[in-house]
């Protein structure tokens, strides 16, 4: 999170843990972050198929006879919303303690979710922090991937239809969830430069891997809610082709160098 004196540091604050072990002779060996680069390498083939899956199964797919889903209302107001938002985002000053709250109440939102506690929570133009006695990765790394404000408004829109029809402020909806993604989205491209420790904890090229698969897994679903045709087995089956295919190029790009060595 933003921070013009220093860069953004988490406070963790790991009350009532019972004493460490004495780490194991290969836990003396191989860091963790090796570890976690090691696993980052290996997600890269699934970021590559999960982003040709995406991009192929939501261009091709009619939508209720209307055309391809970019085509559709629906598409065209989230794009208005993330369009206008990046206009502001470049051209105004930042809402910045906006973006550190939410930042931090993320982290704090994790932690609950996971069992922890929250013992201190500040917030301010130039950073903030949480104290807490539990982390992870998940925890960590939840506010560049978790679009806080874009489930905010999804939240308040569903509570609003339990009490009035709001089907003529659909569009109103798919603008503003394009607006607070593309918010979250921005300030994440913007922040992850500046030496965030929630990104060096756990190794940042993992950090990052990590980040943009599950980007990429909010935007599918929220995707699938806008066009249901488009169904979690659906996708699947595409993504399961799209494996096969990059497995059959990973194998004969194989052989080709081994008959060349």
């Amino acid at each position: 999170m933003p921070n013009k004196r220093k860069p953004r540091s988490s406070r963790f604050d790991i009350s009532g843990t019972p004493a460490v072990a004495r780490p194991s002779a290969l836990d003396r060996r191989i860091p963790m972050r090796w570890v976690n680069t090691l696993i980052g390498i290996f997600l890269l083939p699934v970021a590559f198929i999960w982003t040709q899956t995406f991009f192929t199964v939501f261009s091709q797919l009619p939508h209720a006879g209307k055309g391809a889903f970019w085509l559709t209302e629906e598409f065209w107001f989230f794009s208005l919303g993330a369009v206008l938002w990046v206009i502001v985002f470049y051209s105004s000053p930042r809402p910045l303690l906006i973006y550190v709250f939410g930042h931090e109440f993320t982290h704090a939102l994790w932690v609950w979710m996971m069992g922890g506690r929250v013992s201190d929570f500040s917030v301010s133009r130039d950073g903030g922090y949480i104290v807490t006695d539990k982390h992870n990765v998940w925890i960590a790394l939840a506010p560049y991937f978790f679009p806080l404000y874009s489930m905010l408004v999804i939240v308040i829109y569903g509570i609003a239809g339990m009490f009035c029809d709001v089907t003529p402020y659909h569009r109103l909806l798919y603008a503003l969830i394009g607006a607070t993604w593309a918010f979250h989205t921005t300030f994440t491209i913007w922040m992850i430069p500046k030496g965030q420790t929630d990104l060096t904890y756990h190794g940042t090229f993992y950090s990052l891997t990590v980040i943009y698969l599950m980007n990429l897994l909010v935007l599918t679903v929220f995707l699938m809610v806008a066009l249901p045709r488009v169904t979690p087995r659906h996708f699947a089956r595409a993504f399961r082709n799209n494996t096969v295919e990059f497995s059959a190029w990973v194998c004969s790009e194989v052989r080709q160098v081994r008959d060349f060595l």
